[in-house]
């Protein structure tokens, strides 16, 4: 698969290795990693390599990596400690709370109570 990619995207420069994470989990078309600013024990960010603004601008052509990124969470949330569940969202456009215009998937988990959500 082609990877585009947006020069300006945070999300790009770090599945680019130009800007440091704690790094989880990464293949050819995906990266995850530990959120920097964590709203529970576990939580970590999947994205796919591949720029994608939002899940709104996700279409038949990304059937297979909206599944692998699906798929992959409870692993990684597992490997994590999320031993007793875990919590997936995809904020979606301004009013969905989306802060960076890269798809990614929060997988959240761990003991609770959270310090948000």
């Amino acid at each position: 698969m082609t990877m585009n990619r947006d020069p300006d995207c945070i999300f790009c420069k770090i599945a680019a290795g130009e800007i440091p994470c704690q790094k989880v989990y990464e293949d050819d078309e995906l990266l995850a990693f530990k959120d920097i600013r964590p709203a529970a024990p576990v939580h970590l960010l999947i994205i796919p390599k591949l720029h994608l603004p939002s899940l709104d601008e996700a279409d038949a052509s990304h059937h297979a990596l909206l599944g692998r990124m699906l798929t992959l969470a409870p692993k990684l949330a597992r490997e994590q400690g999320a031993d007793n569940g875990f919590r997936t969202v995809i904020n979606t456009g301004r009013d969905g709370g989306q802060e960076v215009y890269h798809l990614h998937l929060h997988v959240m988990g761990g003991p609770r109570p959270w310090k948000h959500g």
